[in-house]
């Protein structure tokens, strides 16, 4: 087809769709290209409007490597993360919530046994973590793998410190016939989402903070049970109520309790949603 304008230009590229096999892959790339198409129409996108976006997104790939995911990042701040998690995550009441997985995540952590000391050196004020695993009738479940993993009190991941040979505040564990679980680490402190990338710059020229509340990340997997990624985040603390990646849920702020020897103790049971035939 020849002679395409601005007005012809968006049915011309969804016919070329057409015969796609996958049929969901049809659904999608149509949808794409009447939103992106309308999208330029509505805000009356200008060429060097367009070029600058395309820099930012090549920017934002570019920033991406085996220890940061920028686009993850990205996601996360513009809503799109916790839109989906929402949308793919409507489970049974009483099932405990899930969010965002964050760009800090990395497979291979090290395994501990129950009581260990998952900081391992990480900087921050000793907390002592107890838990469940339970089913949603309430029963214990044993073992299901538990990963978990947070920032330091400076605000940073292990993975984001040159030169570190060892995996901090960072760990894998099991749960106990019980469904018990109980872990050494250190307290959750708020702190900013990297702003030495592209995504930086976004919320710069948006007004916008880069502050997470303090919050301690979970993984948990068994068998027969859906896939639980979740926080749970420390009460009283800042940015609750305006975290930058839009993660809190009501249900899984909890109460760090200050014990005697000045260190802290959290309590927090999890529920699974069982695995959908």
């Amino acid at each position: 087809m020849r002679n395409l304008n601005q007005d012809t230009i968006t049915q011309a590229v969804i016919a070329r769709f057409a015969n796609t096999p996958d049929p969901r892959l049809k659904e999608i790339m149509t949808s794409l290209v009447q939103h992106l198409h309308a999208f330029a129409r509505e805000v009356r996108l200008t060429e060097e409007e367009w070029s600058q976006g395309i820099g930012f997104l090549t920017a934002t790939g570019q920033k991406c490597d085996d220890k940061r995911q920028e686009f993850i990042l990205l996601s996360d701040t513009l809503g799109l993360s916790m839109l989906t998690v929402a949308m793919n995550n409507d489970k049974p009441q009483g099932c405990t919530e899930a969010t965002v997985f964050g760009p800090f995540h990395v497979a291979g952590a090290p395994h501990y046994e129950h009581g260990d000391d998952v900081a391992n050196g990480a900087k921050g004020e000793p907390c002592l973590v107890h838990g469940r695993v339970l089913g949603l009738d309430g029963r214990p479940v044993a073992g299901a793998t538990i990963e978990v993993w947070q920032a330091d009190a400076d605000g940073h991941y292990d993975v984001q410190y040159q030169g570190l040979e060892q995996h901090r505040a960072r760990g894998v564990l099991e749960s106990g016939a019980d469904g018990g679980f109980h872990f050494r680490t250190i307290v959750a402190e708020a702190y900013p989402i990297p702003t030495d990338g592209p995504v930086g710059e976004m919320l710069r020229a948006t007004a916008r903070h880069p502050w997470r509340p303090a919050h301690l990340h979970f993984m948990i997997k068994a068998a027969g049970y859906e896939t639980l990624v979740t926080h749970v985040f420390r009460d009283g603390g800042p940015y609750l109520d305006s975290d930058a990646v839009f993660g809190v849920r009501q249900s899984l702020v909890a109460d760090w309790k200050p014990l005697a020897d000045g260190s802290y103790s959290l309590d927090f049971d999890f529920v699974l949603a069982p695995e959908k035939n």
